[in-house]
Formats: structure tokens, C-alpha cells, sequence
């Protein structure tokens, strides 16, 4: 039985920590946004759908943002995702928690906009956080920034195995599921993709020192 997994908050470079630390909480999307006024329109298992929007929408939309989708499209791809969702209700069986099922979902859904309209932005353009005063919302661009680079420099398996384990905290398995890959490739993509992330910020140490 594999021991209970315990977020790791990348402890092997102290840097590392305060980043991911710093940016925990990306803000809500707009409950009124597209996505809520397209399935309040549908008919069948629209309701279900609606509730996992409402609980679940806020971690797809961060897990979006980490894993590339530039700001500016955030919610059309947010919208994929549920509308994917919707089409495939039918396909899952449960092996999985639901959140984990549209974790695996948007990281496809976040592959498409890679390739298809991505442009450079930044992560600090997504909406403000009204409730920071200002010096918490500076630290957070900062924080921000660093993520965005650090995350943009690995291939993209392993950015998506650091994001959904380090970030969003899945456990292995789960990952393994969302990704449909074997849980000894999570390993070794999340392996690889904290190795990178170790040698990108201590270079971006020395070069700060």
C-alpha cells in the first residue's frame, strides 16, 4: 500500500517554497461568466454539471492558468473544459474523484490552447485580487512572475505532473489517472520536472547575487 502522500511544497530548495507558497490562490472566476450562463440553458444533466462548475471551478481555472493558457482566454478555456465535461458525463466511472477527472480534462483542454492560440502573457494579468492591500499584491506579482518563468521553462509533461502534484496537490495516483499515463511515469516525470525547477531558480540565485 503506497504511503499517504504528503504535499512535499518542493522542500528541497527553500526559494522553491516561498514561490509556490505565494501563490496558492488564484482569484475565482466571475460566477456570471460564459460558462454559467451556457449550462443554465442546457437541459438533461445540466444541474450536475452546474454543481461541479460551482464547486470545482475556481481549481480549474487556476490549474488552467498554471499550465499555460494565457489570461486572456482563461475563461473560453474554463468553458472547454465543462462543456467537454458535459459531452463525456457518460465516461466516467467513478474510479476517479470528479475533481481529478476535470483536472485530466483541463490539462488537455490546456494542451489545445498551447498550441493553438498561445501567446506570451503573464500570469499577473489574470484578474486582481480586490481583497490584497497593495504590498501583499506586489509580493504576489513578484511571486507570480517567478512561477510563470520557472513553470515555462519545463517540457510539458512534466510542468503539467508539478502543477497537478506540487500545486494543485493530487496524489500520485490520482495523477496518474487524470493524465492516463502509469503511476511510474508520474514519478519520474515529477522527478525530472523538480530537478529542472532546482537548477532554473538556483541559476536565477547566482545571477541575483
Amino acid at each position: 500500500m503506497e504511503p499517504p502522500y504528503t504535499p512535499p511544497r518542493l522542500l528541497f530548495l527553500s526559494e522553491t517554497t516561498r514561490v509556490f507558497a505565494s501563490v496558492t490562490e488564484f482569484p475565482a472566476p466571475d460566477t456570471q461568466c460564459g460558462v454559467t450562463l451556457l449550462l443554465s440553458s442546457m437541459t438533461n444533466d445540466s444541474l450536475e454539471i452546474a454543481a461541479l462548475y460551482d464547486a470545482h471551478a475556481p481549481r480549474v481555472w487556476r490549474t488552467c492558468l498554471r499550465l499555460g493558457v494565457p489570461p486572456s482566454v482563461v475563461e473560453d478555456a474554463v468553458q472547454d473544459v465543462f462543456l467537454t465535461a458535459h459531452r463525456n458525463a457518460g465516461r466516467f466511472q467513478g474510479r476517479s474523484s470528479p475533481l481529478t477527472w476535470l483536472l485530466g480534462i483541463a490539462v488537455r483542454v490546456a494542451a489545445n490552447v498551447r498550441r493553438t492560440k498561445w501567446k506570451p502573457e503573464s500570469l499577473d494579468d489574470a484578474q486582481p485580487d480586490s481583497r490584497s492591500n497593495p504590498e501583499a499584491q506586489l509580493q504576489r506579482r513578484r511571486a507570480l512572475a517567478q512561477l510563470e518563468r520557472v513553470l515555462a521553462q519545463l517540457p510539458a509533461e512534466q510542468r503539467e505532473v508539478v502543477v497537478l502534484m506540487d500545486l494543485e496537490q493530487l496524489s500520485a495516483p490520482e495523477v496518474a489517472e487524470a493524465l492516463e499515463v502509469k503511476l511510474n511515469t508520474v514519478y519520474s516525470r515529477l522527478r525530472l520536472g523538480r530537478a529542472a525547477l532546482t537548477r532554473s531558480l538556483q541559476v536565477r540565485e547566482e545571477v541575483a547575487s
